[in-house]
């Protein structure tokens, strides 16, 4: 029997990120003593994405030994199950509106084994175990609407006409049939738009949220957070706003770092607190390239009060950016929210592509949530508004209940299926031509995801206090890599 204990306390961590070394004074070390006796350890689960060998999420009876190799020239990966970072609150995908009618469209049986499979509780499944959702119409619904479409001239200050109808139809129905299968997973909902009465254009496509109505949009998402728990939907966490800076896309709505404080200093803060809404508030949700647009706010004194943490897209800046907002603020969060995949998709070249800067990338920047976009698409990537993206390829295709595994689905199966909920980040060797990331899950499994960056087959080590393996990857290919415990 393997005995454990754990002691939590804080020291100075130092982290090396692209030639920069990070001090953060809120690392949490997890002390373990465990007998590392081998005996005790089965043999690694490997499962493999290598083009070379057409080979794409795929578990592997060879390929990963325990044991070191000591050869000079063989690399190690040192994984410290001593050191720990964030705790995930889990991977997963957007579910847009879009997205939920391309799944209704299926008849029931060919969408609850397509269910079972992304968010099932047993070893069949990816484990997914994250969706973000939005609030009113994303520019991957049919068209434009919020909750409160008013004809011209009219105002509801007071939300006495807000409705549910269009999220009635396909969102909610598909929700309630995923809770029923994975009723722990978490849901974060975010706004592309004010309802157009509130904006200064009067349009569901850029325009500003006017400050006369801060006071109704904080009501605007009570009342959607309420209403949704009446249907037994719990929203974990609500963005402020999708893409503040980038008011181009249908629906969409331009929010200023100074305003987006205001609102929220001001207004949805205290709202939130006057009707007792325990959903996190996360602010930003736009690209690695403008964090002073978060730290503007989180140094706010009463601002960041109100504030869980901040959200990231990665379409502009450096992944690396976002350990330099946890520098100046540790005590606050960061999720990855979204990433899309175009199409046509280069499978596997996507496929590393997304492996390094997100799945990778993201959670060593402290990232407790890796989210794709988007869930599901048709044949001919729709439905999508007028303005809307016209070529965001789903992680699954859905096409007259036939199901089409794509990019982002493996990017985050090669994760999500063996890094549930609750498990920790843990330090392991940063190597340029093979980024990896680690994990300890709550039942003591070590889970190591690593990229072969480099033109070249690398045989490589994963050292850790339990276990030595070695492993090799051919260019560009991708190994999970789990180190079972066996009590």
């Amino acid at each position: 029997m393997i005995q454990t204990y754990s002691v939590f306390i804080y020291q100075f961590c130092f982290i090396s990120l692209a030639g920069a070394i990070f001090l953060f004074t809120g690392c949490e070390v997890n002390k373990k003593s465990i007998s590392a006796n081998n005996s005790n350890l089965s043999t690694v689960d490997f499962w493999l994405s290598d083009q070379n060998k057409s080979i794409i999420f795929s578990k592997q009876i060879t390929g990963a030994d325990t044991g070191k190799t000591k050869a000079k020239l063989i690399s190690n990966i040192d994984v410290n199950i001593d050191q720990t970072f964030q705790t995930m609150d889990g991977f997963g995908f957007a579910l847009n509106g879009g997205s939920a009618l391309n799944l209704y469209k299926m008849n029931f049986k060919s969408r609850e084994n397509l269910f079972q499979e992304l968010f099932g509780q047993d070893s069949q499944s990816v484990g997914v175990s994250y969706l973000r959702i939005s609030i009113g119409a994303s520019d991957l619904d049919e068209f434009p609407f919020s909750y409160s479409d008013l004809p011209s001239g009219e105002v509801d200050l007071e939300m006495k006409k807000f409705s549910l109808k269009h999220d009635e139809r396909y969102l909610i129905p598909i929700l309630k049939e995923i809770l029923d299968i994975s009723p722990n997973i978490k849901i974060m909902a975010s706004p592309w738009s004010a309802p157009t009465w509130m904006k200064s254009n009067k349009k569901t496509k850029g325009g500003k949220l006017l400050p006369e109505f801060y006071e109704a949009y904080s009501k605007y998402f009570v009342k959607y957070i309420t209403l949704m728990a009446e249907k037994d939907i719990v929203i974990e966490a609500v963005t402020v706003q999708n893409e503040p800076l980038h008011d181009g896309n249908n629906p969409s709505m331009h929010m200023s770092a100074i305003e987006q404080l205001n609102f929220i200093k001001d207004y949805l803060g205290p709202e939130f607190l006057k009707n007792n809404i325990s959903t996190k508030i996360i602010i930003y949700d736009h690209n690695a390239d403008n964090i002073n647009y978060p730290i503007s706010i989180l140094n706010d004194a009463v601002a960041r009060k109100f504030v869980d943490g901040s959200a990231f897209h990665l379409y502009g800046g450096d992944i690396n950016s976002l350990s330099e907002l946890k520098k100046l603020h540790p005590d606050k969060n960061l999720y990855f929210t979204e990433q899309w995949v175009g199409f046509p998709s280069d499978l596997y070249g996507d496929l590393r592509w997304h492996i390094r800067n997100i799945v990778i990338g993201a959670s060593r920047n402290w990232c407790k949530t890796v989210l794709e976009w988007n869930l599901a698409s048709d044949e001919n990537q729709d439905p999508h508004t007028v303005g809307g993206c016209k070529n965001c390829l789903g992680a699954v295709t859905v096409t007259n209940n036939n199901v089409k595994r794509n990019t982002a689905y493996y990017a985050i199966a090669h994760v999500s299926k063996f890094v549930p909920p609750g498990s920790k980040r843990i330090n392991s060797s940063i190597i340029s031509y093979l980024p990896n990331v680690a994990f300890l899950t709550a039942d003591n499994k070590i889970v190591v995801i690593v990229l072969n960056d480099s033109d070249k087959k690398i045989n490589f080590n994963i050292n850790s206090n339990l276990q030595s393996i070695h492993s090799s990857l051919t260019p560009g290919s991708i190994g999970t890599y789990v180190w079972n415990l066996q009590g």
